[in-house]
């Protein structure tokens, strides 16, 4: 995660503004990735064959920082790219699509890798890695394809709206953007809030499932009761592409949030194992609103000659989900709990749960108050 942000901010987000870089972004990004995953895979087998287990293990840490940090200019190509080729009218539905998508992909790649693991053969003979290689070599072919087809058709009109925008850009650009400027500075704040207090129950949720005092959950239980928070994501981006274009972005994201600060509250109370599986299913929609609504609200008020620096910084906060906020908050907080004060885990973790759904309701309110409101009044 902080190879990625180091990279998008530092770098490639401020590439992408300076020489309009967006398809080519993802075409190399994905390319360098798929090279460094071989190479990681290489030095790591060799490694292991050496028997120097830990190096072997290290090298895994730090190549994948490498690869992280190259590959996140494909996450700025694409962002930026939807925010491109994308209107405020349209940008949600589309989102939500390409999130669902995504969703179904998910599924289907946790399901491959499980089976081609294979009690750990599939990682050391390399099927794993040579499947993500392909992947990553067929994504990047398609986009090179893509890109060559939509030049053409670009160059056509170019010359023509090009002096249109230019004067558009410099009577309305300035005004409108120190305007935009305060209204994402406040929806990053609000961000940030939400995705810690939506994202720091993700670890302590999966330990209290499992609890002999709780639901005590087997592991097809457990299985069962993840894969409906992703089955919810798919059910969420569904909404997004039907909905968003209708009602509007933020409306889609307050009912996210309303979803998100909701759902946690009940998490303690669930009888059995297909209730859980419900409740989490719906967490699983709430987040996914959240995430389509927010960068379809982002792409709204990014000014187009800075996306690339802005998106970076929107990426950044949203990788909080992938472990931060249970690390720097969830967790620390349930154990407080339980070695400091004696409280026994269940009400250790259902209190987790409360936390979050208050942290939740705190950066919901600082979005309708500070960046909704905003974006009402400059719009």
């Amino acid at each position: 995660m902080m190879a990625s942000a180091l990279g998008q901010n530092l770098l490639w987000g401020k590439i992408s503004d300076r020489y309009e870089l967006r398809s080519k972004l993802i075409i190399i990004g994905e390319s360098t990735a798929a090279v460094a995953y071989l190479l990681v895979f290489l030095v790591h087998r060799s490694l292991l064959n050496a028997q120097a287990n830990f190096a072997a293990g290290l090298s895994l840490v730090v190549g994948f920082s490498i690869l992280e940090f190259f590959w996140s200019m494909s996450d700025v190509g694409w962002a930026t790219l939807l925010a491109d080729v994308t209107t405020n009218k349209t940008r949600g539905g589309v989102v939500g699509a390409l999130n669902f998508a995504g969703s179904t992909g998910r599924i289907i790649g946790i399901g491959a890798a499980g089976f081609l693991y294979n009690d750990g053969e599939g990682f050391r003979q390399g099927t794993l890695f040579f499947l993500v290689i392909a992947i990553l070599l067929t994504s990047a072919a398609m986009m090179w394809m893509t890109l060559r087809y939509a030049e053409k058709r670009y160059i056509k009109t170019e010359n023509n709206n090009m002096a249109n925008a230019l004067k558009k850009k410099t009577a309305n650009g300035n005004e409108a953007a120190g305007d935009n400027d305060d209204v994402y500075r406040w929806f990053l704040i609000a961000l940030v809030v939400i995705v810690i207090g939506a994202a720091c129950v993700t670890q302590v949720f999966q330990l209290f499932i499992r609890l002999p005092e709780g639901l005590n959950a087997s592991g097809p239980e457990m299985s069962l009761i993840l894969t409906a928070w992703n089955a919810g994501g798919m059910l969420a981006n569904l909404f997004c592409w039907s909905c968003a274009s209708r009602i509007g972005n933020v409306r889609v994201l307050l009912t996210g949030l309303a979803l998100a600060i909701t759902t946690p509250v009940f998490f303690g109370s669930t009888p059995d194992v297909l209730t859980m599986a419900l409740i989490y299913g719906i967490n699983g929609i709430s987040f996914w609103i959240i995430q389509t609504a927010g960068f379809a609200f982002a792409g709204d008020i990014i000014p187009e000659d800075r996306r690339g620096r802005l998106f970076s910084r929107y990426n950044t906060v949203m990788a909080l989900s992938w472990g931060a906020a249970g690390f720097l908050v969830g967790g620390p907080l349930a154990d407080v709990q339980t070695h400091n004060f004696g409280i026994p885990s269940w009400n250790a973790y259902v209190n987790t749960f409360y936390a979050s759904s208050i942290i939740l309701l705190i950066g919901s309110a600082l979005f309708i108050v500070k960046a909704a409101r905003l974006k009402t009044k400059i719009s």
